[in-house]
């Protein structure tokens, strides 16, 4: 080929060459317009919907609280109506962050957590709106409050009943939408500060409504089967007493039997403490660890089957003295304590009683755990004016001027303080109780939480517990390399009695030493429950190491020891455990309830602290 021909060839060539690049480059430039476009359409559309999204659920969400307060109200028009507009808007978010789209930019980096948590919400405001909020809204519709307070001794079960589907349906609606917001994706993505705000208060909103849903849904199923919708049955009240504190809150020192059927019920039979004999042997075998911590008293006598912080034995064994001393079988046992009382009345109103007395929820724990010690030093006489009280307060609760809000109120305050308690014997009625604080079990620690229990019993074998201090403070810490975190439970108490109360108080307030406590002196047991799989690590006493006795009960570790404080004295005891398992947990403690309310606070913890 001659060099003109190559040239020309080269020629060529070059210019193929040079109208491919061309063309690549008009390809590769339309390609990324084309994908900008595409981007921008997508964010555009992604943007646009989020903000209507957005706008729907801020309509949305005041709207969920707005129909629940409607429907404890009694406003059944207003909730309805209320719910039409919660589930229009709620669907319409749902809507708008559920497309093929929306779902596409969840892939992209740091605003896709974003969108996914943002879906996430309006899917479970959508979810609790058309299958919680509505059904409820539906049937409480023309349903009069009243329907649920007693009247006449009688309470109408058919309501109750009625509700059990749509209660339980409404439950399970806020299961699913909790586990929406609590999958890892979206509780622990990192969020824009007005959708994290979102996140959590929505969050904390689930958490509350499903907290009260589940509880109404085990009443709507066990109110009616103990209030004998299937037949007669007997129910054993407990009136534990706080001025002698045992571990579930005091000696049961007045008792009383009723009868149920079809929604009514009447007193059958009231007990003092002294109509039962110590019982030999003990009406049941305890276990092993229980007797040997608390002793055989606890089956023994009728003032000691509060000594262990498990109700259900507690109960288990009330009912066999019942039925031995009175031959009637026992179905349920409930515990209340003087608290309890007080917050009742202020559904029932100030109740007169037959000596005359007014009993009204401001002086109810002052006229039961004070001034009765102080009028009637014969303990028989005293037992007969706690029997006159609760027979008044039962007919007061069974009559027609209960506030059916306020009583609702009143019993959720109460089990909420651990200050009412129940055992079914049906192992099937007491299923549907599991994990509340109404079982009166032994605490439970979580993924998240460290549960510890507190509780005491007098050990004076007087009522000096109004005269006693409590506080109580929990923290943790990790300080070892393999993760586990130290715990420190501190109980701190305080003798409040005057310096005289030897000679002021009668011998049955200070028990005049016949349990070998000075008069005037409170001896109180602790024991401190951690986890089954925790170990033991010692006891301080104001910031001194003390003798304990490190033991277990029912799998659980535990440290008691004894406390004596004079008139005006106080100590400190520091509780040390070591988590069985690595992980920081936040420490939570359940404590036996007091005359006053316990609130646990929050014990700055460092490691030369916590590590002994």
């Amino acid at each position: 080929m001659s060099v003109e021909a190559r040239d020309r060839t080269k020629a060529t060539s070059g210019s193929r060459r040079r109208r491919q690049r061309r063309r690549t480059r008009t390809w590769l430039w339309w390609t990324l317009g084309g994908l900008a476009i595409a981007l921008i359409a997508v964010t555009a559309w992604v943007g646009v919907r989020g903000m209507l999204a957005k706008d729907e659920l801020e309509a949305a969400v005041p709207l969920a609280r707005t129909a629940q307060d409607q429907v404890v109200a009694g406003d059944a028009e207003g909730a309805m109506r209320t719910t039409e507009q919660l589930v229009r808007h709620a669907a319409s978010a749902a809507s708008l962050t559920s497309d093929p789209v929306w779902r596409a930019a969840e892939m992209v980096p740091w605003i896709g957590p974003n969108l996914e948590a943002m879906r996430a919400i309006a899917s479970s405001v959508d979810v609790v709106a058309r299958k919680a909020v509505q059904p409820l809204a539906a049937a409480t519709a023309g349903l009069d409050l009243a329907a649920f307070s007693p009247s006449g001794g009688h309470i109408d079960l058919e309501p109750i009943v009625a509700l059990q589907q749509p209660v339980h349906e409404a439950s399970a609606a806020l299961s699913i939408a909790m586990s929406m917001m609590t999958q890892e994706s979206v509780a622990s993505a990192t969020l824009i500060g007005p959708l994290s705000d979102a996140r959590d208060e929505l969050s904390a909103l689930l958490a509350d409504a499903d907290g009260t849903i589940a509880a109404l849904d085990r009443a709507v199923r066990l109110v009616p089967a103990m209030l004998g919708a299937d037949g007669p049955r007997n129910v054993l009240l407990l009136f534990q007493n706080n001025a002698e504190l045992r571990s579930t809150g005091g000696i049961p020192g007045a008792l009383a039997l009723l009868r149920t059927e079809n929604g009514g019920f009447t007193m059958v039979r009231q007990a003092d403490s002294s109509d039962f004999p110590k019982y030999e042997p003990p009406v049941i075998d305890l276990p092993v660890e229980t007797r040997a911590l608390y002793g055989d008293n606890t089956a023994s006598y009728i003032q000691d089957v509060t000594f262990t912080p498990q109700f259900p034995l507690s109960a288990s064994i009330a009912r066999e003295m019942w039925k031995r001393q009175f031959g009637d079988e026992v179905n349920s046992v409930i515990a209340v304590d003087p608290v309890v009382l007080s917050h009742l009345l202020v559904a029932t109103g100030p109740i007169q009683l037959t000596t005359g007395d007014v009993l009204s929820s401001e002086n109810a724990v002052q006229l039961l755990l004070h001034d009765t010690y102080s009028r009637f030093e014969d303990s028989a006489n005293q037992d007969e004016f706690f029997a006159a009280v609760a027979a008044a307060v039962i007919v007061g609760i069974s009559g027609d001027n209960v506030d059916p809000l306020k009583l609702i109120r009143a019993l959720v305050q109460s089990g909420s303080e651990r200050r009412v308690l129940i055992w079914n014997a049906d192992p099937d009625e007491q299923a549907v109780l599991a994990g509340t604080t109404l079982v009166g079990g032994l605490p439970e620690s979580t993924s998240e939480v460290e549960a510890f229990g507190v509780y005491l019993n007098d050990m004076t074998g007087a009522k000096m517990g109004p005269y006693l201090d409590i506080r109580i403070a929990a923290g943790g810490i990790v300080c070892r390399a393999d993760r586990r975190s130290n715990y420190l439970v501190e109980v701190s108490l305080a003798n409040t009695a005057p310096m005289d109360a030897a000679t002021r108080f009668s011998r049955f307030v200070t028990g005049g030493g016949l349990f070998g406590t000075p008069s005037g002196s409170i001896a109180t047991s602790i024991n401190v429950y951690s986890a089954p799989d925790n170990f033991n690590l010692g006891v301080r006493r104001n910031g001194e190491p003390t003798e304990f006795h490190p033991t277990s009960d029912s799998g659980y570790t535990l440290s008691k020891v004894v406390s004596r404080l004079a008139p005006g004295e106080t100590v400190a005891y520091t509780f040390a455990f070591l988590a069985g398992k690595p992980g920081e947990r936040s420490p939570v403690v359940q404590e036996t309830p007091s005359i006053n309310a316990i609130e646990t606070s929050s014990l700055h913890t460092r490691c030369e602290d916590a590590v002994w």
